[in-house]
């Protein structure tokens, strides 16, 4: 038998002036995402950056001679002003009712979709259809199509069984706002929820069932605890959205009947006083709640991601 051997290879060693550095490396990466963070700075930072410019002035467009610097005044007036302080307060009954409200019956259908039975996808495409429509869109048929008191279809069914005619937007102007939102985002709502039931350790629930534990005992010892982070989760986004809600408090009762919220009266600062100065000290204080929520936010995310991680 003969031995064959083979002869290494040659390797021409790259000269040091023409190796690519780490820096240099890591801006080719980095490079492609340029474009999409100049266009995000422009478009989202910048016109932050002149509304907080021109919340220390007083800019009233009407009389743009008289424009001046004034430093906080602008801020103390809105955290003074009693219509602004309604405002906030309406701001905060809104948005922790059409929460609350969001995730319990969103925690319903969700549990109904953990379930197998004929016709789920059906149901489950027709439970999302609320979120997918157009926030005007919608608060306009709820107005039109189930509120009006002459032709609405909630007065209808009324009608129907003999009831009373309320006019529910002037009767309860606040509750028909947060019907109308709480339609919309329960959805969200359960699809959230849905993807934390479905995450569960399932051996460990049929554990639990063999031991001897009821429905309610699981849901309770095992589910809700599981779901706890996706709880959060949905409150937390819910809430960005629903603080800066404009659209159905405009189309539905146009801020009045005591519902104007924030962003409502931000709208009436700068659209209707003309009003810059004030209306942006407004605008950059619902900007600084909506980073405060977010932040809490980002956080839970990146805790369910750790935990899925370790998991896996």
């Amino acid at each position: 038998m003969t031995a064959t051997t083979t002869a290494p290879v040659a390797t021409t060693p790259v000269p040091a002036g023409r190796r690519p550095s780490a820096r240099l490396r890591a801006w080719a990466t980095r490079a492609p995402l340029l474009p999409a963070l100049v266009f995000m700075i422009v478009v989202t930072q910048l016109p932050f950056v002149a509304t907080l410019v021109i919340s220390f002035y007083d800019w009233n467009a009407l009389y743009p001679d008289a424009r001046g610097f004034t430093g906080l005044d602008n801020y103390r007036q809105v955290l003074g002003d009693a219509d602004l302080r309604h405002s906030v307060w309406t701001t905060v009954v809104l948005t922790v009712s059409v929460v609350l409200a969001s995730l319990v019956l969103g925690l319903g259908l969700a549990l109904l979709l953990d379930r197998r039975f004929r016709g789920r996808g059906v149901v489950r495409t027709l439970l999302i259809a609320p979120f997918l429509v157009v926030p005007v869109a919608a608060a306009l048929l709820w107005k039109h199509v189930l509120y009006n008191p002459e032709y609405g279809l909630l007065n209808g069914l009324l009608h129907y069984v003999g009831g009373p005619q309320p006019d529910w937007i002037s009767d309860t102007p606040l509750l028909a706002v947060e019907a109308s939102l709480v339609w919309q985002w329960t959805p969200f709502m359960m699809l959230i929820l849905l993807a934390g039931l479905q995450s569960r350790d399932q051996q460990q629930l049929e554990a639990a069932r063999v031991d001897g534990a009821s429905d309610w005992q699981i849901f309770r010892h095992l589910t809700l605890p599981h779901l706890r982070r996706y709880l959060e989760l949905g409150a937390l986004l819910g809430s960005i959205y629903i603080v800066q809600n404009f659209d159905a408090v405009f189309t539905i009762t146009s801020g009045g009947l005591g519902t104007a919220n924030l962003p409502y009266t931000v709208y009436q600062s700068f659209y209707q006083a003309h009003e810059n100065g004030l209306a942006s000290a407004a605008g950059v204080l619902v900007v600084i709640g909506s980073i405060v929520i977010a932040t809490f936010a980002l956080r839970v995310v990146s805790s369910l991601f750790r935990e899925e991680v370790s998991r896996a």
